[in-house]
């Protein structure tokens, strides 16, 4: 019974080195691009929406441009199975954009994807950006430099279409005087009113995003 147990522990303490060995783990840096969109603007402080009303123009990607931006994050990973010389994965990335632009975009990815023992892999997921959700594909790469793995990984992430209106406007104005009838003071008569004019609508894409990261780990 005894020897019955080492050999299940030894078993499993060789399963889990040789998992720590194809985990490529760690932290990532790179750069993204994001087509012209409400998100490339904020990281170019350019326009919002709704300065597109002045512009004369229905579509956002007339007057809005792409950009492109640092990425610093973590990847976490793990298996579910093995088949020798293919490894089923499942990875979660977070990753934060814009820093050197002095803003904050972040995102988070959670991939099911398959890696072989050359180091080629390929994931598919669910992705939650400031954009909402949406999918995000991605493959990838291992490069070894002595116990160093340097893993390479391009993404895309598809952008959605979407319009926007503003359908209408509010001001108020000053009317006379109250039973004081003195200006200026807390009973003056204002009127508020509202115009419902219709703006719009405006067509636009929440930006579609071509990533590379590159990761750093070292073999156990």
């Amino acid at each position: 019974m005894k020897k019955l147990l080492f050999t299940i522990a030894l078993g499993l303490g060789l399963l889990t080195a040789n998992a720590q060995i194809q985990s490529f783990a760690g932290p990532r840096l790179g750069l993204v691009y994001i087509s012209a969109s409400p998100g490339s603007t904020f990281l170019n402080g350019d326009m919002k929406l709704d300065d597109i009303f002045d512009e004369g123009t229905s579509d956002y990607a007339e007057v809005a441009k792409g950009t492109l931006t640092s990425l610093y994050g973590w990847q976490w990973e793990s298996r579910f199975a093995d088949g020798g010389n293919v490894t089923g994965i499942v990875e979660w990335i977070a990753l934060v954009g814009g820093m050197e632009k002095g803003k904050f975009l972040p995102s988070v990815s959670s991939m099911v994807g398959a890696r072989t023992a050359s180091g080629l892999e390929f994931a598919i997921g669910p992705n939650l950006s400031l954009s909402g959700f949406a999918m995000v594909f991605g493959m990838g790469y291992n490069f070894k430099s002595g116990n160093l793995n340097i893993p390479v990984n391009i993404a895309f992430v598809p952008g959605r279409k979407g319009t926007y209106s503003q359908e209408e406007e509010s001001d108020t104005e000053w009317i006379g005087n109250g039973p004081d009838d003195q200006y200026g003071t807390a009973d003056d008569i204002f009127e508020t009113t509202i115009e419902k004019e219709a703006y719009g609508p405006i067509d636009y894409n929440t930006g579609s995003r071509f990533s590379i990261t590159v990761g750093f780990n070292l073999s156990k």
